[in-house]
């Protein structure tokens, strides 16, 4: 489990989502068909609401849908088969539910806010101004943050900021003395090697622009 979701024993948080399953279950219901509906936004807010409001409740619906088999045989070694048993109906009944909060046990566990999870982004081609136009979204799961449009280097301005700002953050650290775990070194350095690439590919097709006279076609 996660370091926060350790600290509460199972026994607890399915105690008291046992004490509430009817009025936990209409919520779910309504999440659900909220979700299925596409009103992404809404549902996640009312699940960092809950998370707010009643965090057993919630480490025990999140933990279910999570399909977690030690939290199933923690709460089946607590609280017997029939608790974990309606435990795991819970993913079964609430499938949509999974991807929303998992996201939100993410922000509360790692202190994170809408960790971005994908980007959106398409090609088109503005022939006055000779110059691609990108357009993209970034998204926390379902839910679209925002979305831009603009031509490469707008685009690759902005990639930059968050460059520089993750290079800020490390400075901090290190001028801090603090450390980075083993994790997130590790995934860091795979984010290095990948932009490495990408930026050799941008100097690669650089190189061929600056060969090809403006206006060729």
């Amino acid at each position: 489990m996660d370091e926060i979701d350790s600290q509460e024993m199972p026994r607890a948080l399915v105690e008291e989502f046992l004490e509430r399953e009817e009025g936990t279950r209409a919520l779910l219901d309504d999440l659900e068909r909220a979700t299925l509906e596409g009103d992404h936004e809404s549902v996640r807010e009312r699940i960092r609401d809950l998370a707010e409001n009643n965090q057993h409740v919630f480490y025990a619906i999140a933990l279910s849908l999570s399909g977690s088999k030690q939290f199933y045989g923690d709460v089946e070694a607590q609280l017997g088969v029939e608790a974990a048993d309606v435990l795991r109906d819970l993913g079964e009944t609430y499938p949509a539910l999974a991807e929303p909060f998992g996201v939100v046990r993410t922000e509360q566990t790692r202190e994170r806010r809408n960790p971005i999870t994908e980007l959106e982004a398409t090609t088109t081609y503005h022939s006055e101004a000779e110059v691609p136009v990108v357009s993209y979204a970034p998204k926390s799961g379902s839910v679209e943050l925002f979305s831009g449009q603009g031509s490469p280097e707008e685009v690759l301005q902005f990639a930059s900021y968050l460059v520089q700002a993750t290079t800020d953050s490390l400075d901090s650290a290190l001028d801090h003395d603090y450390s980075v775990n083993t994790e997130e070194l590790s995934a860091l350095i795979d984010r290095q090697e990948n932009l490495e690439s990408e930026l050799g590919r941008l100097r690669d097709q650089l190189d061929e622009l600056r060969r090809k006279p403006v206006g060729d076609e």
